[in-house]
């Protein structure tokens, strides 16, 4: 299993009272992988690693994404998450992995990346050769590492706060900190990793340095609204997009990455693994160190 800061922000009451209200008692944990011990429908094979997906579509609307249409259901927000000792999904929400560990855990979040860069790639059409990243977490981490495994020769930079963190980009052609970027620095495309009070000032940075008819992929996470100067996004003609979750299709896209060692070896870089969760107490272990990784936190559910 690995702890996502969604899961972080529900176990430490960090949303608004009405939304914990509704939501708790909930099991935590929508990002894990494990192994099949019972398939009536033949599918896998007992012992199978698969990645769980924890979006249950709902109704099917053409044209719209499973993980947009109405009637969705997404463990660890609006159901119980993966810390149960076993987890009953439909065939459709299980995709086969290499492998379970540490490092496969991660597919959820990969996946995510996946679904980001599908919708990228659907607007882009091609024809993008500069994208920029803002946000040096884990999310603007695999995200980097999901692109530069499927374009080997785009123009990739990354754009952070930390020094430290984004020495972890190596796959970056460029890293810059936010707000010192040379004067001539431009991008066809742009992904906001950051969230929080934070995206105020990225997607201003954004809409500054990109070309105009470039694509904002809007991926990180705020409890509040921001302001956006429309002005200038309608000035250059500016496409913005909301990228959230992802579908099986998705993961199956993560699944596939796996079988690179070299993406494999990038994202091993940002996981620390605890020691195995065998008791309620280390569950409240986990999450607390979890608060001082500089990354992703993974672990084995013993429980």
């Amino acid at each position: 299993m690995s702890i996502c800061q969604a899961d972080q922000r529900y176990y430490q009451g960090r949303r608004p009272k009405d939304i914990l209200e509704q939501k708790f008692p909930m099991a935590l944990i929508h990002e894990a992988v494990g192994v099949v011990v019972r398939d009536d429908s033949g599918t896998f094979a007992l012992g199978t690693p698969v990645a769980m997906v924890p979006n249950i579509p709902g109704d099917p609307v053409k044209g719209v994404y499973e993980n947009y249409a109405d009637g969705f259901l997404f463990l660890s927000s609006g159901a119980d998450g993966f810390m149960r000792e076993i987890v009953d999904l439909p065939i459709e929400q299980v995709v086969e992995i290499p492998e379970v560990s540490v490092v496969t855990a991660q597919s959820e979040m990969t996946s995510v990346a996946c679904h980001a860069v599908d919708r990228w790639q659907a607007l882009a059409d091609g024809t993008s050769k500069r994208v920029a990243i803002w946000g040096d977490g884990s999310v603007g981490y695999i995200l980097a590492a999901v692109l530069r495994e499927l374009y080997p020769d785009l123009y990739i930079a990354v754009i952070g706060t930390h020094h430290e963190k984004l020495d972890f980009f190596t796959m970056a052609n460029d890293t810059f900190i936010a707000s010192k970027l040379p004067a001539d620095f431009s991008i066809d495309d742009a992904f906001e990793c950051v969230g929080g009070a934070g995206s105020v000032s990225a997607v201003a940075e954004i809409i500054q340095v990109i070309r105009p008819q470039g694509n904002v992929i809007l991926m990180g996470v705020t409890e509040n609204p921001i302001a956006v100067e429309t002005r200038m996004v309608l000035e250059k003609g500016l496409t913005l997009v909301g990228s959230s979750r992802s579908g099986r299709d998705d993961f199956v896209c993560a699944a596939k990455l796996w079988e690179s060692p070299k993406f494999r070896s990038r994202i091993r870089r940002i996981v620390y693994e605890e020691e195995p969760v065998r008791t309620v107490d280390d569950i409240h272990r986990v999450f607390m160190n979890d608060l001082g990784t500089t990354f992703k936190t993974a672990f084995k559910w013993e429980l």
